[in-house]
Formats: structure tokens, C-alpha cells, sequence
């Protein structure tokens, strides 16, 4: 048995950019699936790493927002 999907293909999303903290708008595209990538915020103008994992089972979004600063040695 198949579930439709209910899951809005458009969704805004307020964020904090974790580099400097200033609010700002997203719309996230549900549309192309999963997707990895990187946003600049418009204060600080550092890159804001975006990972977008589309839950079709519970029907949400899950978005992890990171600095992508942290050093691996």
C-alpha cells in the first residue's frame, strides 16, 4: 500500500546564522529531495552549511544548520 505524500513542496524557515546570529528568511524546496548546501549570510558574509533531509514517513523537513568551521585532525 503506497502513502501520498502531504508534505508541502515550499516551506519557510526562520534561521540564526551561527556565526554571528542575524535572523533570516529561508524557503526550502522539498521538490529535489534531500540536499546538502551552503547559504551566505548577508550580515557576516561567512557560509552557512545546510543539510536538508525530507522525512517522507513523518512528513517534516529536518534541517541542520552548522559554521562548517569545526577542524578535524
Amino acid at each position: 500500500m503506497s502513502r501520498e505524500s502531504n508534505l508541502k513542496v515550499t516551506k519557510d524557515k526562520r534561521i540564526s546564522c551561527p556565526h554571528c546570529g542575524h535572523h533570516m528568511h529561508l524557503t526550502l524546496d522539498a521538490s529535489a529531495g534531500d540536499q546538502d548546501y551552503y547559504e551566505e549570510c548577508p550580515s557576516c558574509c561567512r557560509d552557512i552549511h545546510l543539510n536538508m533531509h525530507i522525512d517522507e514517513y513523518r512528513q517534516k523537513i529536518q534541517l541542520v544548520i552548522d559554521s562548517d568551521d569545526e577542524q578535524v585532525f
